[in-house]
């Protein structure tokens, strides 16, 4: 399993605070199954984003696991006004390994009123925006209908895993199981911090969905899609989510929503 949203780097965020606490991280990981860890530290106001910082604790818990795991870079991404201005000129600062999906999160207190023009700036610069974790956000536990815009213009969802077994309550687990039914996700990880607090168990999601799901749908949310977004390639053919409204000028449009979600 790969897992692509982590807070793996140590003392850096709210994640471990040291080096042992990091890699205690990476070995219940790795006895959980996970072979490929993005590390994503926040990048926001409260927390300071370095890129040569965040490769060095990178390469030291590398060396401490060997190749038992694959250790990649990224970010949480927070859409404050200067993040927004770097990564327009430097996506690959912020991005999965350099390539081209973005983890964004978003403020409980909801989107910014100019997200769609954000997210439009970033796919024109070749930025797939990923929005993490939106079953845990109060807006869209209220309102999950507002994501089906920005899911129309090709952005992708991605669901905690510990959602789906209600570590984060009843309103998030109904959420993210609801988000599924209706294909809205393409990516489940663990958000893992700690051992104790949010341990990295991106097994157990799997094999929920593989119950409820099929195998099918498990390996594609929790393998084949996060080893493309590390991989830094196009996903594959991915179901048409439901509730989509094509506006009316795009209709015209063939193979709009194949387009994009990975249908040839």
């Amino acid at each position: 399993m790969i897992d692509i949203h982590h807070h793996l780097l140590y003392g850096l965020d709210d994640g471990p605070a040291d080096r042992e606490a990091a890699i205690a991280l990476a070995e219940a990981a790795i006895d959980d199954g996970i072979t490929h860890v993005v590390c994503t530290p926040h990048a926001n106001t409260k927390y300071k984003f370095n890129p040569q910082i965040n490769r060095e604790r990178a390469a030291d818990i590398k060396a401490a696991v060997g190749n038992r795991l694959h250790i990649g870079l990224g970010c949480d991404f927070h859409l404050s006004f200067e993040n927004i201005e770097q990564c327009l000129i430097e996506p690959s600062r912020y991005t999965i390994n350099g390539g081209g999906y973005l983890l964004v999160e978003f403020s409980d207190f909801g989107p910014p009123p100019n997200i769609s023009e954000i997210f439009f700036q970033l796919m024109v610069k070749g930025v797939r925006p990923i929005i993490t974790h939106p079953e845990r956000n109060p807006v869209f536990q209220s309102k999950p209908e507002g994501l089906t815009n920005w899911l129309r213009i090709g952005c992708l969802m991605q669901v905690t895993a510990g959602s789906l077994a209600g570590r984060f309550g009843n309103r998030a687990e109904k959420t993210a199981w609801k988000m599924l039914e209706k294909n809205w996700v393409q990516f489940v990880a663990t958000d893992a911090h700690s051992v104790e607090r949010r341990p990295p168990c991106l097994s157990g999601a799997w094999r929920a969905i593989d119950s409820r799901f099929g195998r099918k749908v498990a390996d594609r949310l929790c393998i084949e899609n996060p080893r493309a977004a590390f991989e830094n390639q196009e996903l594959g053919p991915q179901p048409e989510p439901e509730g989509i409204h094509v506006l009316p000028e795009e209709a015209k449009k063939p193979g709009l929503l194949a387009r994009l979600f990975g249908r040839r």
